[in-house]
């Protein structure tokens, strides 16, 4: 083990060292110089993530030139501590105007955004911050003392295991259905669908793309998303006449509960511990395991959070979820900002990349002459312990930054809503081009966004969807890397423990809910299976 040999080298256990040497790395972290790039990236960590079509990935990129001119130490630091701040940041825009400011928000949007339109601003906002705060401080802390454990056990896993997790994923969207579950399904088969336009990832075959350039380079998500969530609200908003912010906000003086936002403690009621302690235990886990994976990144963690957390909490409140409930903030939080401090993981114990933002990262370390692996606890003790001391403290200051930072965001109330509802528009147009620079990325955007406004006055949920689009092409190639190492036997994913438990949780997660559908298609199938006693 990576931090026992480092201790027997010391003479003293594992853990007192890891104390030492994290003391010792918050003494860097407040050093004036770099405490100054600490409060620059958690103020630019904030913007990328709430500006609809930024994220943290676009802003860490911008940033890794400027980095070359510091000590390693200083760069890296600054730019872990802006994937940190940018993850939470997602869930202001997605809580106030339904329009996530990262992907990692997305699910957010499913009860933040009810919660605001219910007049629940304020505990809207005051359980995405402790949610996220915990998250990240139990994902950065099972990082310290567990990252050598939780390599060894990642790299023991291969493509049956991805592909099994992420079909768990996938069967999971049967909670997400707004009522139906057989019209989520249909929806996520639809997002699996979108997934597999462009270029074959195995061969480089094209596929769907009909002769056009735009259709081989694959449907981006983040047009999607901004589509669905953004743009079929402001539809919305102008066909109903309500208003973005609930209370009476979005140009008409702001309602009581929007005042209240911004009063008080700027921490959370201490009986979040009483009301989320599943969701925050099993979550947070769950979310830094998922952060492990290679290439799943906070993104997914979030999907599985807002899933999971429906099985963790009374029947009472799973058949509320989506209408505008705190659990199903919480849920998805604690789970994103958990798997983006796992996302370190790989990085640092195995120069894997745990994410899209943490490959880049891991580019800012070669810049600097640093190759991250098993080796790297031991040689550059200092720098990455700073890291994980930076990582700790930037999730402190989520939460003593938030009052201020929500009294910012919650001017808009004073922006008359025509206007407001303009810039929204502007905001997804600008986000929708800048992912790619492709023109034909803002016709899909504008496209899925008529679309998603037409679904669901039907009752179909466009979530479902989105996690088919961000999913599907994570799991295809796991399924045909697998299937060509096994010759073409399926019996691959069933031969190995990890991918067999997972399949059949799976497998049991997406039809028993099915069977208790109370629709004519579930009818259909009770009457098949001779189970037309069973009631949902």
């Amino acid at each position: 083990m990576i931090v026992e040999s480092v201790a027997a080298g010391a003479g003293s256990g594992p853990v007192p060292l890891i104390v030492q040497d994290l003391l010792a790395g918050f003494g860097n972290v407040l050093t004036p110089f770099n405490m100054f790039l600490f409060f620059v990236a958690i103020t630019l960590g904030m913007m990328s993530g709430a500006i609809p079509g930024l994220n943290g990935t676009m802003t860490v990129v911008l940033m890794v030139p400027i980095t070359y001119a510091m000590a390693p130490d200083s760069g890296i630091m600054m730019l872990a501590v802006i994937y940190a701040a940018a993850v939470y940041a997602g869930s202001i825009s997605a809580i106030l105007f339904k329009v996530p400011g990262a992907p990692e928000a997305i699910m957010t949007t499913l009860d933040g955004y009810p919660m605001n339109q219910n007049g629940q601003l304020r505990e809207a906002i005051s359980t995405a911050v402790f949610a996220s705060a915990f998250g990240g401080i139990v994902g950065t802390l099972i990082l310290i003392f567990f990252s050598p454990v939780l390599a060894e056990f990642a790299i023991q896993l291969s493509d049956p295991e991805f592909f099994a997790v992420i079909l768990l994923g996938l069967a999971l969207v049967s909670t997400i259905g707004a009522g139906n579950i057989t019209k989520a399904t249909m929806m996520m088969c639809f997002g699996l669908f979108l997934g597999v336009f462009g270029f074959d990832p195995l061969t480089g075959v094209p596929r769907f793309t009909f002769g056009s350039n735009y259709l081989a380079s694959g449907i981006d998500f983040i047009p999607v998303i901004l589509g669905v969530f953004a743009f079929s609200e402001v539809l919305k908003q102008i066909q109903s006449g309500g208003n973005l912010i609930g209370g009476g906000g979005g140009g008409e003086g702001g309602g009581s509960d929007l005042s209240k936002a911004t009063s008080g403690s700027m921490f959370p009621p201490l009986n979040y511990f009483r009301r989320f302690g599943r969701i925050l235990g099993v979550n947070s886990v769950m979310g830094t395991v998922i952060g492990v994976l290679p290439g799943a990144g906070a993104t997914t963690g979030a999907l599985f959070g807002y899933t999971f957390g429906q099985r963790l909490v009374p029947k009472s409140v799973r058949e509320k979820f989506g209408t505008g409930v705190p659990e199903g903030v919480a849920a998805p939080e604690v789970a994103n900002n958990a798997a983006a401090s796992g996302a370190f993981v790989p990085l640092l114990t195995l120069g894997i990349p745990g994410s899209a933002t943490t490959a880049v990262i891991l580019a800012a370390f070669i810049l600097h002459g640093i190759r991250p692996g098993p080796s790297l606890i031991s040689q550059q003790g200092p720098l990455v312990y700073t890291i994980f001391a930076a990582l700790l403290l930037a999730n402190v200051a989520i939460l003593l930054m938030n009052k201020p930072v929500v009294r910012l965001f919650l001017q808009v109330r004073h922006i008359p809503r025509e206007l407001l509802l303009s810039l929204i528009v502007i905001f997804t147009v600008v986000g929708a081009f800048a992912t790619r620079n492709i023109m034909a990325d803002l016709w899909t955007m504008f496209l899925f966004g008529v679309a998603a406004y037409y679904l669901e006055k039907y009752n179909y949920s466009v979530a479902p969807m989105v996690i088919g689009l961000v999913l599907g092409p994570l799991a295809e190639p796991s399924l045909r890397r697998s299937l060509t190492k096994a010759g073409g036997d399926w019996m691959v994913f069933f031969q190995r423990p990890v991918s067999a438990l997972m399949i059949t949780l799976a497998v049991f997660t997406f039809f028993i809910p099915l069977i208790m559908d109370s629709t004519q298609f579930g009818d259909r199938i009770r009457k098949q299976l001779g189970l037309t006693e069973l009631e949902r």
